[in-house]
């Protein structure tokens, strides 16, 4: 799965869950710890006020949730005030749960417990994997909760997005009322996105500038999160002789995704470069890329090899 896409499905989990029936998102109360046992750390029985949680989701069957566990460790780290709570969930054979704490060691070094699943009963059946899970719309992991400080649902998704908004929720600047709004926005559009997707595909220049231009200028006009899937869905393979109007969309759509989130995202700076690049401004593409990898350091993109590769590729366009 290509960045654009994997962008796309990570944003339509985000608290509006993956069904249209979620019953838990952004402002809810958080449901109640409810585990079977913390096998690594202090317990934790109930959320306190005024302390920030993260509530992460993963089983030991799960490859992307043994990637993802290390860079969990390092925002418990560069948050020590932040409780962090691995809940293993979904699992096939819950015995293996301790041998894979013990084996992933400092690479896991954060609160674990074990959902409390009844007896007889399947791994999805358990009370954490029902009310946090299910209840969100949440069909994969890993998966991650952010509680802030008054027990409330402030953010779920991927934890490889959770770098800025946990930032935010800790200093105080995150508005969950916004992020809801922005959201719903989003959704509303991801139909066109995805009608988008595989028009970008086809090769019809004209036919995808047009779609383009429609989601830049109408749908995705304030949701960044639609605004970089469009512009990177034409950036990412633009081909031998990228299009000239085509591109210059991309690069709208670029520019305003990077307005909307502040010139602060390295993911949106990321396709901003891109643009930049297949336009012909090389020195531009190279300062942004710059940039991105900057606002990258510390976050799950730090080590992406597809970004550092464009970061070489701008500095030998540049010295010629």
């Amino acid at each position: 799965m290509n960045r654009c896409i994997f962008s796309l499905a990570v944003a339509l989990t985000l608290a509006l869950g993956g069904r249209a029936t979620a019953e838990l998102g952004l402002g809810d109360a958080a449901p109640k710890l409810e585990v079977k046992e913390f096998v690594k750390g202090d317990p934790v029985k109930e959320f306190e006020k005024g302390k920030v949680y993260v509530v992460e989701f993963w089983a030991t069957w799960c490859g992307p949730c043994r990637q993802t566990i290390p860079h969990v460790t390092e925002l418990q780290k560069k948050h020590k005030d932040v409780v962090f709570i691995g809940v293993s969930v979904w699992e096939r054979d819950p015995s293996k749960v301790v041998p894979f704490v013990k084996e992933m060691g400092d690479k896991m070094d954060y609160r674990v417990a074990v959902d409390s699943v009844p007896e007889g009963k399947m791994g999805d059946e358990g009370k954490m994997a029902q009310n946090w899970m299910t209840a969100a719309g949440q069909d994969g992991i890993p998966a991650a909760f952010i509680v802030n400080g008054e027990g409330k649902v402030a953010w779920i998704g991927h934890p490889s997005e959770m770098d800025k908004p946990l930032a935010d929720i800790v200093a105080g600047k995150y508005d969950i009322a916004k992020m809801k709004a922005e959201l719903q926005r989003f959704k509303a559009a991801t139909p066109e996105l995805e009608k988008f997707a595989k028009l970008a595909k086809g090769g019809d220049a004209d036919k995808t500038t047009e779609a383009a231009t429609r989601l830049v200028e109408g749908a995705c006009k304030d949701t960044w999160q639609g605004l970089n899937f469009v512009a990177w869905a034409i950036v990412e393979k633009p081909g031998d002789k990228p299009n000239p109007k085509l591109m210059q969309v991309a690069l709208q759509a670029a520019k305003r995704a990077d307005e909307l989130t502040e010139s602060k995202d390295p993911s949106v700076a990321d396709t901003l470069a891109k643009a930049y690049f297949e336009t012909g401004d090389t020195a531009k593409a190279l300062e942004t890329q710059e940039r991105a990898m900057k606002l990258a350091v510390g976050t799950a993109l730090e080590k992406d090899e597809d970004m550092k590769a464009r970061l070489e590729q701008y500095r030998k366009a540049a010295k010629k």
